[in-house]
């Protein structure tokens, strides 16, 4: 087991090249928010965005566009009733599932539509469905981040279970092709090339409605501009965390809206670390 550290995210995280411009940094596409659960991808698309993704696109139930564009006029929004296919097509990085509700067609348009060579993150109600109606995951790079009960319907480990790393393993080894695994708990753990990573940063000030949005947006803003993407979505997990560490210092609960705004000052400052201290951890066996 290899705990999750800054040395990890600051070696992902370096300072940006001069000659640079906002298709350098990937194209995220975010696909979610029924008429009911709108703040979801609002979450989702504010993490992304603060993160660093060159381009941002919302494809939402269109009832949200007012709300999204109020809120992070930064991002593009589309109606995914309408040609949703075209934009996944045009996208380097996919987030599916935040506040998608029983959408069951979008998700299936999604998963028929990526490609290989992208990066499709599965989260929240996208998950639940895929387990209720059987369905395969994506010949695409997979990213899953289900909470220990999405997890217990999609991998068919028991929430007791899930404590035994094997029993994880053997779910996703099922699964084709096998996707990085995010569990997400009070001890997130990260399922990556054969190599369990812990997080052992963050606390009960994160148990708050929309952490996992943040997360998820958090991890399609990485996953965009940084490579590979095993390393992206570690940097991406222990950022999350650590920034909640640091606002919990003055604030009983952190907001998953706060984190957001603070994901840039923090990665600006584990850019500007020295080379010296960037080199990853050893692992540390358990």
């Amino acid at each position: 087991m290899i705990q999750l550290s800054q040395k990890i995210a600051a070696n992902v995280i370096q300072p940006r090249k001069s000659q640079s411009y906002k298709g350098t940094y990937g194209r995220v596409l975010i696909i979610g928010g029924n008429a009911n659960l709108g703040g979801a991808v609002i979450m989702n698309a504010q993490a992304a965005v603060q993160s660093g993704a060159g381009l941002v696109t919302v494809a939402t139930d269109f009832s949200n566009k007012t709300a999204i564009h109020a809120r992070l006029p930064e991002a593009m929004v589309v109606d995914y009733h309408d040609h949703l296919a075209d934009y996944i097509q045009k996208a380097d990085v996919v987030l599916i599932g935040s506040g998608l509700g029983e959408e069951v067609d979008i998700l299936k348009t999604c998963l028929k539509a990526v490609q290989e060579n992208q990066i499709v993150i599965i989260d929240g109600s996208a998950i639940t469905m895929m387990a209720e109606h059987n369905l395969d995951l994506p010949k695409a790079q997979v990213v899953l981040t289900p909470h220990q009960m999405e997890w217990q319907r999609l991998g068919e480990v028991a929430i007791a279970d899930q404590s035994r790393e094997d029993n994880n393993w053997e779910a996703l080894v099922s699964f084709h092709p096998e996707p990085i695994l995010v569990l997400k708990s009070n001890a997130t753990q990260v399922y990556l090339e054969h190599e369990l990573y812990q997080l052992s940063v963050g606390g009960p000030y994160q148990a708050t409605g929309g952490m996992g949005d943040t997360l998820a947006g958090m991890i399609a803003g990485f996953t965009a501009q940084f490579h590979p993407l095993g390393p992206a979505v570690l940097s991406a997990v222990y950022c999350h965390s650590a920034i909640a560490a640091e606002l919990s210092k003055s604030a009983y609960v952190t907001l998953p809206s706060k984190i957001a705004e603070a994901i840039p000052a923090y990665m600006n400052k584990l850019a500007d670390m020295p080379l010296s201290a960037t080199g990853l951890d050893e692992e540390q066996e358990e």
